[in-house]
């Protein structure tokens, strides 16, 4: 894949509480992006589960903490490297590293750094990640719980955060306290931060939830029965129907990002 001529790629990050569909939402959106031919898109799969590159369908050989691990055993093993040689190693290595299927790249996180893993390679590794995204015009992480550990183990910032939750109370308050933080720490450049409803039963429940916090809601997703059915048989969720409600949803959010 040809690096993009824009320099300036817009930063999305997903962040919500375990379970309430976050993959599902990435999933959806780098379909959409990707249906967008002058586009090029990196999916980054920050979440230690590693799950949507089975939802796009794509396979990853390697991820980011395969590599951080192996240049750590390189070295305590003896292997001297100057600064040069390691950013050409890891350079090389996070290449190798992505999974392409036209003009989407797909680049898998691993687990977070363990106690006693050297800060500078997570540094390099951080910094080299940044430059790497400067090849597409889309950058979509499907991230751990918070904004936080994007900022600490992928991108220093994201231009928008969508946060997504089910309508259970622990599942609002944990995009309302990633909010919080997000906010307080300065993490979206540009303060786009809004929230989307996921499994919801009727409009009811949505208008009960808005009345409770204080977000900008930028849309929500019904049951769907499909994403379950695809997820229950590892069927690829880019393969969901052009009618399906939830995928006319996304569009929607999608049209209303301006990309």
């Amino acid at each position: 894949m040809e690096n993009s001529i824009n320099t300036k790629p817009r930063r999305i990050a997903i962040c919500g509480k375990g379970g309430v569909g976050k993959t599902s939402l990435s999933t959806m959106m780098v379909k959409i992006f990707a249906e967008m031919q002058n586009l090029k898109i990196l999916a980054v799969d920050a979440d230690p589960a590693v799950g949507l590159a089975m939802a796009l369908g794509m396979k990853v050989e390697k991820t980011v903490d395969d590599i951080r691990n192996k240049l750590i055993s390189q070295v305590k093993a003896g292997n001297s490297y100057d600064k040069s040689e390691v950013l050409d190693l890891l350079d090389y290595e996070l290449f190798d590293a992505l999974a392409e299927s036209s003009n989407v790249a797909l680049l898998a996180i691993g687990r977070p750094e363990t106690e006693g893993c050297y800060c500078r390679v997570n540094d390099l590794l951080k910094d080299i990640i940044e430059s790497l995204s400067h090849g597409f015009d889309i950058v979509l992480i499907d991230g751990e719980a918070g904004v936080e550990q994007i900022n600490r183990r992928v991108l220093s910032s994201v231009d928008d955060l969508i946060l997504i939750s089910d309508t259970s109370l622990k599942g609002i308050q944990v995009v309302s306290t990633i909010q919080h933080v997000a906010r307080d720490n300065n993490a979206v450049t540009a303060g786009s931060i809004g929230l989307v409803l996921n499994r919801v039963r009727s409009e009811d429940e949505v208008q009960t939830i808005l009345n409770s916090i204080s977000m900008n809601l930028l849309g929500w997703i019904p049951e769907d029965e499909i994403i379950h059915t695809y997820d229950f048989q590892g069927i690829p969720l880019t393969k969901m129907p052009e009618d399906t409600p939830s995928l006319a949803v996304v569009r929607s959010i999608v049209a209303a990002m301006n990309v």
